[in-house]
């Protein structure tokens, strides 16, 4: 089944849509008729739809923040550090505009096909004009699959160090680990992402907080030092002697900053009106480049060449406890948010033609927690067993999240979404941009995960 109707449709075209797909039968996603269904099913199918048709564009935007602006805000400063500060703004602002629109390219794949759930549904869609949807659905699934859980265990990990460092204490290590576990998977436990967005209001307030705080204690800092900030050493040009790798890395850590497409089709399938989109995409893109310029400029100004990554670090001992402390909803309410991305995934793999996916029966509760417990324990394995976690996480992001945000949403506009002949003036204008990001996303592809293996042997 493939849907399609244009930005003006309105709430009724969506609603009437997704409602009506189980008139007499149950259709599945690819229009095979699976079977008929009593009133007390059908019942169970529309409580189900409501439940997850409530997501407003204001609330999506929280999500979406929530999920995509985390404490990697604090690792920007040293990344202008080592590109400087004129390429670091431009980069920044620069990266920030390229994922604004390939965001509005998934999220128009979305809205012209509402019958889609996730990034592998909209994958299935693009490999199929290949001549190989399975495939590409299996490809991405796992793609997606091993980003999300491993992204997962970096929180986990994450709140590890921030309780370690707040505490001060002498507790072993894998205490904290296991209450870090615990409290990802409670708040992963509301399946609907408008309830998830509550919490998100919540981190937005806790990462603005931290940055402010992080900003503020450095600039304070500085001032009080001998000569004030007149004497840090920071620089509009890259510093000396930089190597490939540390451009490279120090550049992808900014392209891995807006991972705004990763999680957006998952996001955008509760939408009571998806053409609302755009709101949330401008609106998060908006908070980004601002959050991400501002804190890397002002940081990098206040504390110079010597700033550490995470920024808090250079504040000063009392200063870097107490942003940890406020950090910790960020570290938490992000992390589950990858994790119940990926728990909806697996359970509407699942129980695709069953109501049990709607997760409002008893089968439907167990099988969620389940889902949920089993990914937050593989998470926690991954972030305490595996000796090199961090840079086996970085080669991840290269390999996977130059897909997400680059050369597939490049790949869908060719695919997809173009209209008319080639030849028109703007179908050559959108090639030639498409066409860049693509090639940027197979450079970021193979250059980071060559800098990243590299790096990785040079620090063994």
């Amino acid at each position: 089944m493939a849907t399609s109707f244009n930005n003006t449709s309105n709430q009724d075209d969506v609603t009437k849509t997704s409602k009506h797909d189980y008139e007499d039968n149950v259709m599945g996603s690819d229009g095979e008729k699976l079977g008929e269904i009593n009133e007390t099913e059908r019942q169970i199918e529309e409580h189900g739809i409501k439940k997850f048709s409530r997501l407003g564009w204001k609330r999506l935007t929280i999500v979406l923040i929530a999920e995509a602006v985390a404490l990697g805000t604090l690792s920007i400063p040293s990344t202008f550090a080592t590109l400087g500060m004129v390429a670091g703004v431009i980069m920044c602002v620069g990266v920030g505009l390229l994922a604004i629109y390939t965001s509005y390219i998934v999220g128009r794949v979305k809205v012209l096909n509402p019958h889609i759930t996730n990034f592998p549904d909209a994958a299935y869609l693009m490999f199929s004009k290949l001549g190989c949807g399975r495939f590409g659905y299996e490809l991405v699934t796992v793609m997606l699959g091993l980003l999300l859980v491993f992204l997962g265990a970096s929180h986990c990990l994450t709140g590890t160090i921030a309780f370690e460092t707040i505490t001060e204490s002498n507790t072993c290590s894998i205490v904290f680990a296991v209450v870090s576990a615990i409290i990802l998977f409670l708040l992963a436990i509301p399946p609907s992402f408008t309830e998830v967005a509550i919490l998100g209001y919540v981190d937005f307030a806790s990462i603005l907080i931290a940055v402010g705080i992080t900003i503020i204690g450095t600039g304070v800092e500085s001032t009080r030092s001998d000569h004030g900030l007149s004497n840090v050493n920071w620089s509009a040009w890259p510093k000396e002697n930089i190597t490939f790798s540390e451009a490279f890395i120090a550049g992808t850590n900014i392209v891995f900053a807006y991972t705004i497409t990763l999680c957006q089709i998952s996001f955008m399938d509760e939408m009571h009106t998806p053409t609302d989109y755009m709101k949330s995409i401008w609106t998060l893109g908006s908070i980004e480049i601002v959050v991400y310029t501002l804190t890397g400029a002002l940081v990098y100004a206040f504390v110079g060449q010597d700033v550490q990554s995470p920024a808090l670090l250079s504040a000063g001992h009392f200063l870097s406890r107490l942003v940890f402390g406020i950090a910790l909803p960020v570290i938490f309410i992000s992390g589950s948010i990858n994790i119940v991305v990926f728990g909806r995934m697996v359970h509407g793999r699942i129980f695709k033609n069953s109501y049990i996916r709607f997760i409002n029966t008893p089968a439907g509760w167990i099988t969620w927690l389940a889902i949920i417990l089993v990914t937050v324990i593989v998470a926690f394995i991954i972030a305490e067993v595996i000796p090199f976690f961090n840079d086996l996480l970085s080669i991840m992001c290269a390999l996977f999240v130059s897909g997400f945000t680059f050369y597939f949403p490049a790949m869908m506009w060719f695919l997809l979404l173009r209209e008319g002949k080639i030849t028109t003036p703007k179908n050559i204008a959108l090639a030639i941009l498409n066409g860049f990001i693509f090639l940027l996303g197979i450079l970021i592809l193979v250059a980071g995960t060559y800098t990243s293996v590299q790096d990785i042997s040079a620090n063994r």
